[in-house]
This record gives structure tokens, C-alpha cells and sequence, in this order.
């Protein structure tokens, strides 16, 4: 809502202050103050078509358009300095105002201007008139320093890339492999921000073109405040089971962060080997050294979507129901497995490189992540190798929703069944569920639930209900055993969901560049 009100406010006071202006460009006062006409005129005033005010009304362009019209107001009363422009540019109305009330005169047209200084240049060069193409150049009034050409064009790069990154299109990495043998470690893909639904940014003040975290020195890039309320545009598509999506962590919005990695507050209870494994977490937990993050700068996650609102989903021996139905798996889907190779038997494991295997991350044993295919290849080579996959034992203390007493049975191979949250679905609230859906009616939809036995008390009120107010996914790598997703912290609300990748544009491994993964396509189901 502040948004809105601010730029209501801002659209007002641009109105009074062309409404101060134009008569000292020779147009009524009046036609500042009625919306549509008074950026008709400005266009004239400044010598610009019309018609192309029309680009206002089309976002991300249109804060370009308005950027250069109100530049461009000022050089057509002669404030053409960098500080004028810079002026214009972070809050028009203001400039306007001081044009208005101060001892600037109208000078004309500006962009006329340059229209009839560049007819003459091109002229002179047709008549191969060196002499006046040499006065043109000594007497050019739209000549800039050096100095301030440079930082003009450095600015306006910076401008557009960080508005195309936030908008539109963004660079990411795979840096993990949790979605191995599909998008592999050291892939560089595009996402776009439009197929489902540009948002507007919620942190405002940031380094331009970093996410959440200064290269180096590994502090915020941002504050927290101030910040906008969450908005997002029109999708251009739905998004479908099976297809990879990016979102930000959900449970990102509190952390501990190491060198390595982030840690959601609570997984170091939920899972105590975390702080044997990285001492300099233990050392966050002790002192209470926690981030907090808005949502737009929580980490980046890629994950295939598994299920989308109102699904049901449930996992049995490692296969994926979708509503009791067998979905669909992914091509390349790993799971862990022990290769066994008898001593007696030699076997060639030059062989594991060119079949792309890793090794696992299981020290002192013969433990890999292979698909289908790979696992096939393993065991032709001799009838004396063993290949067992790993079965994974009940986790409830890692595992969503952290409820031994209701869940205690679930592991990453068995798990649900559950219903992903849908906008508008109401459920019946109860110990056995709760736990499932107290993350989403708490903090994802930001209210105030209070339990008391079987009694839920919401926003102050009593209820044995909750209706949702959006959709929720659920996300898995598919690496299957080696990923960390919906299985260990729940739902992937709608707010957070970034992007659809597009394709990968660059692919980098420790043998080098693969060349067979550039330009690959990225959104399309395994």
C-alpha cells in the first residue's frame, strides 16, 4: 500500500509542478493538472513525438521513457549540467519545481535542436566540407567532457542491467548438485522474471547488481529498510508440474551464514550434525549471530516444481505420486549407490569420468549418485560388480515438518502423504496438521497463530480453520538423495517464486568448458 500512496503523492506533485511550469514554455497552467495531457505537452515542450508518451504506460520501459523526457525538460530550459540531470532523474517533481520557481527561462525545443545540429553535421559530411564540419565541432553546444561522458554511460549501463536483472532477465549459476545429471554444476543460465509474473522489488536500497551478499567481505548488500510491500504483474504462463522453476528459499528469512553455505534457524536443532561439520556455525548458534532477509534477498534455489496448489503428493519407495498418480521422473533422477568390486575383478574406472559419474561424498567407501543409465553401464562391466541403492532410515528430527510424534516415519524415500496449500482452499486446523501448515499461516501469510491444545486462535481469533491466501509448490531436486528441498523445509509459497529458466548460456566443469551444454534448454520437463 505505501507504494501506491507514494506514487500517488509523486504524481501529484509532478502535476503542480507542471502546472507552475508550462506557462514559462508558453502552454496554459491548466493542462499540468489533467492526467494524459500534461505528458502530452511535455513531449512538446521538449520536442519529442507525442505520441510516444504512450511508452509511459507500459512498465520497465516506461521508467526509462520518463527518465529521458525529464532530462530533457531541463536542457529545454538550459539546465543541461550533471547535476541537473541527476536532479530530474531521482525525483522530477522536485526539479520541476525549482525550474519553475527559479530564474530559468525556456529556451526552446531541445531535442529540435539537436535534430537541426546533427541535419548540418550529416549535411557537411555529404558536401565533404571539412572547413564547417571543424566550426560545427568547435561550436557544438550539446558537447559533453570526457569525463562526464564516461560517467553517463557508466551510470546508464549500471541503471540497465540492474533493472534488467530485477525485471526481466537474470544470470544464475548451479553451484550445487542437487538437480545433477539435468542442470549440472558450473551450468550458467538465463531466467526470466516474466513467464510468471514480474514482481516489484520489496528492498530498495542495495548495491546495484548484487543479490544478498558483498563479494569478499560477505556482509548484506542491501538494508532492510526502507522496503516496498510485495506486488506482482500478470503471468505469462501458469506454472506446471514437472517443469524446473527459481524461487527464493522460503525459509531463508533467518539464517546463519558461513563461508560455505547458509543455514536456516532451527536446522542446527533439527539436525545437531551441522554443527560438527562446520565449527563456524556452531560458533553463529552460540553467539546468536542471525541474519534476517527480506524475501527478494533470500538465497536463490533451482528445484523441478513437484506439485502446485491443491496437489496431493506422496513418495513411496523413492517413486513420486501426484494425486495417486505415478508422475513422470526426470530422465537423469540420482539416487546414492554402493558399487561394490570384488578385488578379483578389474575393472577400468577411467570408465566412471567419461560416463559422467562423481564420486559421492561419503569418505572410505565406494558410495556414487547415478541415474538409471549410469547405474546400467556400471554393472555391465563385470556380473561380479554390485550396484545396491542406499535406503535412507525414518529422519524426523531433519525432515518437513519436524513432528516426530505425527511423522516420525517419513524419510526422503517415503514421505507423505500431503496436501500442497492452495489460494482459497480452507482446511480444518488440528495437532495431526499443524505442523504441516503453521510455517504458512504464520510467516508466509504474516498472521498471528496461537495454539493451545487443539484450540487455534488467529489474528486474535478463535477459529478451528485456515483459508490460504495464495498458492503454494512443492519443490525436489532430481538428485534425489543428495538435495536439500521441499522434504526438508515445506512449501514454496507463490511470493517467492522467482523465474523460469530458459537455457543454459555458458557451462564450465574442472576438465573445463562443455561445449555440448551451451545453449541447451533448461524449461522444459526431463
Amino acid at each position: 500500500m505505501a507504494i501506491f500512496i507514494f506514487l500517488i503523492v509523486s504524481y501529484l506533485l509532478l502535476s503542480v509542478s507542471l502546472y507552475l511550469l508550462f506557462p514559462k514554455a508558453g502552454v496554459e497552467a491548466k493542462k499540468g493538472l489533467i492526467p494524459g495531457v500534461n505528458f502530452v505537452e511535455w513531449c512538446k515542450i521538449i520536442g519529442k513525438n507525442p505520441k510516444e508518451a504512450l511508452w509511459l504506460l507500459f512498465p520497465i520501459v516506461n521508467i526509462f521513457t520518463f527518465a529521458g523526457m525529464a532530462v530533457d525538460m531541463m536542457r529545454s530550459f538550459g539546465k543541461g549540467s550533471f547535476g541537473s540531470a541527476a536532479a530530474a532523474v531521482i525525483y522530477a517533481p522536485a526539479a520541476f519545481y525549482q525550474l519553475a520557481k527559479g530564474d530559468a527561462k525556456y529556451e526552446g525545443p531541445i531535442l529540435h535542436k539537436e535534430n537541426v545540429f546533427k541535419e548540418e553535421v550529416a549535411e557537411a559530411i555529404k558536401l565533404k566540407d571539412q572547413y564547417k564540419l571543424n566550426k560545427l565541432s568547435e561550436q557544438n553546444p550539446f558537447k559533453k567532457p570526457v569525463w562526464r561522458e564516461w560517467t553517463e554511460s557508466i551510470i546508464f549501463a549500471v541503471f540497465a542491467a540492474a533493472f534488467i536483472r530485477m525485471f526481466l532477465i537474470e544470470a544464475y549459476v548451479i553451484p550445487t548438485p542437487s538437480m545433477e545429471g539435468s542442470l549440472n554444476v558450473g551450468d550458467y543460465l538465463f531466467v526470466s522474471k516474466a513467464h510468471y509474473g514480474i514482481r516489484t522489488p520489496k528492498t530498495v536500497a542495495m548495491i546495484p547488481l548484487l543479490h544478498n551478499t558483498i563479494p569478499g567481505l560477505g556482509t548484506e548488500s542491501y538494508l532492510e529498510k526502507p522496503n516496498l510491500p510485495f506486488f506482482r504483474l500478470p503471468a505469462l504462463e501458469k506454472i506446471e508440474s514437472g517443469k524446473p522453476i527459481v524461487f527464493n528459499w522460503p525459509v531463508g528469512d533467518s539464517i546463519y551464514l558461513t563461508k560455505t553455505r547458509s543455514y536456516f534457524v532451527g536446522q542446527e536443532r533439527y539436525n545437531p550434525s551441522y554443527l560438527t561439520q562446520d565449527p563456524e556455525l556452531k560458533s553463529l548458534v552460540d553467539n546468536k549471530k542471525i541474519i534476517t532477509r527480506p524475501v527478494d534477498k533470500e538465497d536463490h534455489y533451482i528445484k523441478r516444481c513437484i506439485g502446485v496448489g491443491g496437489d496431493k503428493i506422496q513418495i513411496i519407495n523413492r517413486q513420486v505420486f501426484v494425486n495417486d498418480v505415478v508422475m513422470k521422473n526426470p530422465e537423469h533422477m540420482q539416487f546414492l549407490y554402493r558399487v561394490f568390486v570384488p578385488n578379483s575383478v578389474n575393472v577400468n574406472v577411467k570408465k566412471f569420468a567419461e560416463w559422467g559419474i562423481d564420486r559421492g561424498d561419503i569418505a572410505g567407501t565406494d558410495y556414487f549418485f547415478l541415474d538409471s543409465t549410469q547405474v546400467n553401464k556400471i554393472k555391465s562391466m563385470n556380473s561380479e560388480v554390485q550396484v545396491e541403492i542406499y535406503n535412507h532410515p525414518p529422519d524426523p528430527g531433519r525432515l518437513f515438518p519436524f513432528d516426530s510424534v505425527h511423522f516420525g516415519q517419513w524419510t526422503v524415500d517415503n514421505f507423505g502423504p500431503l496436501t500442497v496449500p492452495k489460494k482459497g482452499m480452507t482446511i480444518k486446523l488440528s495437532p495431526e496438521n499443524i505442523a504441516l501448515y503453521r510455517r504458512a499461516i504464520s510467516v508466509y501469510e504474516h498472521n498471528v497463530l496461537i495454539e493451545n491444545g487443539d484450540q487455534y486462535t488467529i489474528n486474535g481469533q478463535s477459529t478451528d480453520s485456515y483459508t490460504f491466501k495464495q498458492d503454494y509448490y512443492w519443490a525436489m531436486g532430481d538428485n534425489r538423495h543428495n538435495s536439500e528441498d521441499s522434504r526438508m523445509w515445506g512449501f514454496v509459497p507463490h511470493e517467492n517464486i522467482v523465474g523460469k529458466p530458459l537455457f543454459i548460456w555458458f557451462s564450465k566443469d574442472e576438465n573445463g568448458i562443455n561445449w555440448d551444454r551451451i545453449f541447451k534448454y533448461a524449461g522444459s520437463k526431463d
